[in-house]
């Protein structure tokens, strides 16, 4: 019936030991090796990763300190501008205030003369205006 060959049985087990050990040194040392490579180079990425991500965000603190800097800056240029320019336009309004006042002081002046020389013309000529009104009377 079934014979059991011991002999036999020492080669098949000695034979599979054989293939357990090479299988062993040729295929799963070394996957366990790529995969332990592999795994620290993953987590060599990812703390790379989170290095990069605090960079990029002290990196954007530090973009968003400068843009509020650079607002600040701008709206006092732009500040000190329209004082600039808000005291000039003073200066140049007020000059041309006193250039208007003096130029009706003179013209003030000059209407007083020309009055004061309308009346002395008509004063002289006061006479000969009754004789005319008084010729101009009796012809009518």
């Amino acid at each position: 019936m079934l014979d059991i060959h011991v002999s036999l049985m020492l080669i098949v087990l000695a034979i599979f030991f054989f293939l357990i050990f090479q299988l062993n040194q040729r295929l799963f040392i070394p996957l366990l090796r790529f995969m332990d490579t592999r795994d620290r180079t993953i987590a060599k990425d990812l703390e790379a990763a989170r290095n990069m991500s605090n960079d990029s965000e002290s990196l954007q603190a530090q973009a968003r300190e400068n843009l509020e800097k650079a607002r600040s800056e701008a709206a006092r240029i732009r500040q000190e501008a329209i004082a600039s320019v808000k005291a000039e336009n003073q200066q140049a309004y007020e000059a041309k205030q006193r250039e208007l006042e003096s130029q009706y002081v003179e013209f003030t002046q000059r209407l007083e003369a020309d009055r004061e020389a309308l009346k002395s013309a008509v004063l002289s000529q006061l006479p000969l205006i009754k004789e005319s009104l008084k010729a101009k009377f009796s012809q009518i």
